[in-house]
């Protein structure tokens, strides 16, 4: 059953890059508008540093550099504003978590604030091998052992020379 929905999902991806025009790249769309750029390129490339690590806090799963949304340009521009104004990448960062929070980072900082957020996989991973390893254990107890003890082999002698 599964094998036709993936031939079918190759063959459309084939289809689709032997379709696409040639010297055509699939690259990332970014949002930023031309009048956002700025003219120093060494602060336009930190800002879109910066701006890869922001959430769009309307789309909630894009980077402000990638949305569209109103929000995002303001956010992009507050961003430039703070660089030419003298800001480090890092000062500008925090700037931005003190007014919005830390859900404006699309990668959360590590820290004891959101220890939940990080050591929840792993504390869930350890406690499913635990889970699993116990399981395990108490299924190979319940089984019978391999060897015969010497009562039983006794009866399988009878039982064949009853019958044979």
């Amino acid at each position: 059953m599964r094998l036709p929905r993936i031939a079918l999902v190759l063959v459309t991806l084939v289809v689709i890059v032997a379709a696409a025009p040639k010297g055509v790249a699939i690259a990332p769309a970014y949002a930023v508008n031309p009048d956002e750029v700025l003219s120093n390129p060494k602060l336009e490339a930190r800002a879109r540093k910066i701006s890869e690590g922001l959430r769009c806090l309307v789309c909630q799963n894009e980077s402000i550099d990638n949305s569209n949304a109103d929000l995002a340009k303001d956010l992009r521009l507050l961003v430039r504003k703070r660089l030419e104004a003298g800001d480090t990448d890092q000062e500008v960062v925090d700037y931005l978590v003190s007014r919005y929070g830390e859900f404006v980072l699309l990668k959360p900082r590590f820290d004891w604030d959101n220890l939940a957020l990080w050591a929840t996989p792993v504390v869930v991973l350890l406690g499913g091998g635990i889970l699993a390893f116990l399981v395990m254990r108490r299924r190979k107890a319940r089984r019978s052992p391999d060897a015969l003890s010497a009562a039983e082999e006794a009866a399988i002698e009878r039982i064949i020379a009853e019958r044979g």
